[in-house]
C-alpha cells in the first residue's frame, strides 16, 4: 500500500460508496451485491491489487459472520416460535394485568420492548394490534395512542438490542462483546421508549381515533376521556402461561449478564467456568431455542415445529449475507488503509468520532428506508475509522444502531404496517404518527450517546 495519497484512497472511497447508493436506490440489484460491487470498486480504486481484495472480501465476510451468524439463526427461529404459539401475545396480556387499568400505554410500550428482542417488529405488531385495538374500542383511548407506544417499544429494542440481526451484525463489525452491547442497548432503549409512549399520549388526543363496530371500520368522535368499565380480556384463545411465555426469552439475558459480569471480574473455578461458557451469546440462545421448542411446541406435531423453523431460517438467510456484506466492505476500508487516513483528519478536529457512524447511518436510513441495511453498512464502512482514531468501539456501535431510527417514511414497510393497522390514511398524518415518532427516539438517543461518550472513552 505504499505510495498510495491520502487522496486517492478518500476518491475510491467515495466512488465505492456513490455506486453502492445508486445499485441500491436505481437498480433491481439486491443490497447484499451492491456491498460486494462496491467493495470491490472501493478497493481497486484505492490502490489495492486484484488479489488482496479478494482476500478481504473473504476475510471480511468470513470474520463478521463467524461471529454473530449462527446467533442471527437460533434467535429468528426463536421468534417463529414465540409469534405462531401465542407467547408474544401472552406477554401483552401479562403486562396489561401488571400495569392496570388507567396504564395501557406503559403496558404496550413494555409489551413492545420485551418481545421485540425475538421478533420482528413487524411480526410483533402486526401480533399485538388486535390487542390494541380491543384496548381502543373499550377505553375510548385513542388507537393512536396505543399504537405509537407499542410500536416505538418495538423498534427501539429492534434497532438496538441483540440477538435482533440489525445490532448483532453492527456488533460483529465492531468486533465488540454481544453481552456487554446487549446490556447497554437495553439501558440506552428506556429513555428512547418513554419518550415515545408520550408523544403517543399526546398525539392520540389530537388524532382520536377509535375502532368502529365492524373490523376495518374507524370512527372519528369528539374526543372523550378513557373508561374503564373493562371486559374481561383473557379470551378462550389458548395460549402459554406467562412463566412458560418469558422463560425462552429471560434465559438467555440472564446467561449472557452472567457471563458478562463473570468475565469482568475475572471469575475462576469450576462453577464460573460453566456459567461463562452457558452465557456465551451463541450458546445461551441457542439454551432459549430449545427452551422454547421443548415448552411452547405442545400438541403440535414433529414435523410442523421443523418446518416452521426452517421457514423461519428463510427470512434469516437474507440478513445473514447482507451482514457478512457490511463486514466485507468493512474489511476493505481497513485493508485500503482509509480508515486511518479519515481517523487522522477526524482526530485534528473536535468532532466526536462516535458522530460519523451515527451521522452516515442517518442518511443510508433517510435515503433507503432500511433500519437493518442502514446500520450494517455504516458499520462496516465507520468501524475501521472509529478503531482507528482510537474510539470506543461498543459507542461506535451503538452510534450506527442509533442513527438508524432516524424519520421511517414510504420506503420503510414498518411505516406502512403501523399505519395501515392503525387506520391512519392521510399521509401528513402518517407522518405524524410514525415519521415523528421514531425522530423523536433518534434525537433522545443522540443525547444519550453525546453523554455516555463524556464517560466512556
Amino acid at each position: 500500500m505504499e505510495g498510495i495519497s491520502g487522496a486517492q484512497m478518500l476518491i475510491g472511497l467515495g466512488i465505492g460508496l456513490l455506486v453502492l447508493i445508486l445499485l441500491i436506490l436505481k437498480t433491481k440489484i439486491h443490497v447484499f451485491i451492491a456491498l460486494i460491487i462496491a467493495s470491490c470498486i472501493i478497493g481497486l480504486a484505492g490502490g489495492m491489487q486484484p488479489d488482496a481484495v479478494v482476500s478481504a472480501i473473504t476475510k471480511g465476510f468470513g470474520g463478521t459472520l463467524g461471529s454473530i451468524g449462527i446467533i442471527i439463526g437460533f434467535g429468528v427461529m426463536m421468534g417463529q416460535i414465540f409469534e405462531e404459539s401465542g407467547a408474544a401475545e401472552r406477554m401483552a396480556r401479562t403486562f396489561l394485568k401488571l400495569f392496570g387499568k388507567g396504564h395501557e400505554e406503559q403496558a404496550m410500550a413494555l409489551t413492545g420492548y420485551i418481545i421485540s428482542i425475538p421478533i420482528f417488529c413487524d411480526s410483533g405488531f402486526v401480533i399485538i394490534s388486535p390487542l390494541a385495538r380491543a384496548l381502543s374500542r373499550e377505553t375510548k383511548k385513542s388507537i393512536v395512542a396505543l399504537s405509537i407506544a407499542l410500536a416505538g417499544g418495538l423498534v427501539v429494542t429492534h434497532s438496538l438490542v441483540p440477538p435482533t440481526p440489525g445490532p448483532l451484525g453492527v456488533a460483529g463489525t465492531f468486533q465488540i462483546d454481544v453481552g456487554r452491547f446487549l446490556l447497554l442497548g437495553m439501558v440506552v432503549s428506556v429513555p428512547m421508549v418513554i419518550a415515545t409512549m408520550f408523544y403517543g399520549k399526546w398525539l392520540g388526543k389530537r388524532i382520536y381515533q377509535l375502532p368502529g363496530n365492524t373490523e376495518g371500520e374507524w370512527v372519528r368522535p369528539p374526543y372523550q376521556e378513557p373508561q374503564y368499565d373493562l371486559q374481561n380480556h383473557d379470551s378462550d384463545k389458548k395460549m402459554p402461561s406467562a412463566f412458560v411465555s418469558f422463560a425462552p426469552l429471560l434465559l438467555p439475558i440472564v446467561l449472557i449478564l452472567l457471563n458478562t459480569v463473570l468475565s469482568a471480574f475475572k471469575a475462576t473455578g469450576s462453577v464460573a467456568t460453566v456459567f461463562i461458557f452457558l452465557g456465551s451469546p451463541i450458546i445461551a440462545v441457542m439454551l432459549g431455542l430449545l427452551l422454547a421448542v421443548f415448552t411452547l411446541t405442545g400438541g403440535r406435531d414433529r414435523k410442523s415445529v421443523i418446518n416452521s423453523l426452517e421457514n423461519s431460517i428463510k427470512s434469516a438467510g437474507i440478513i445473514i449475507l447482507v451482514t457478512g456484506g457490511g463486514g466485507a466492505l468493512g474489511q476493505i476500508i481497513k485493508d485500503a488503509g482509509v480508515g486511518a487516513y479519515i481517523a487522522q483528519g477526524i482526530a485534528s478536529t473536535h468532532l466526536p468520532v462516535i458522530l460519523l457512524p451515527f451521522i452516515i447511518a442517518t442518511l443510508v436510513r433517510f435515503v433507503q428506508g432500511s433500519g437493518t441495511v442502514a446500520m450494517i453498512t455504516a458499520a462496516g464502512i465507520t468501524a475501521p475509522i472509529v478503531s482507528a482514531a482510537g474510539g470506543n468501539m461498543t459507542l461506535g456501535a451503538l452510534a450506527a444502531c442509533t442513527g438508524a431510527l432516524f424519520f421511517s417514511y414510504f420506503n420503510d414497510s414498518f411505516y406502512w404496517v403501523v399505519n395501515r393497522l392503525s387506520g391512519i390514511t392521510e399521509t401528513k398524518e402518517q407522518i405524524r404518527v410514525w415519521s415523528i415518532t421514531t425522530t423523536i427516539a433518534w434525537a433522545v438517543g443522540l443525547v444519550e450517546l453525546l453523554i455516555l461518550n463524556i464517560f466512556m472513552r
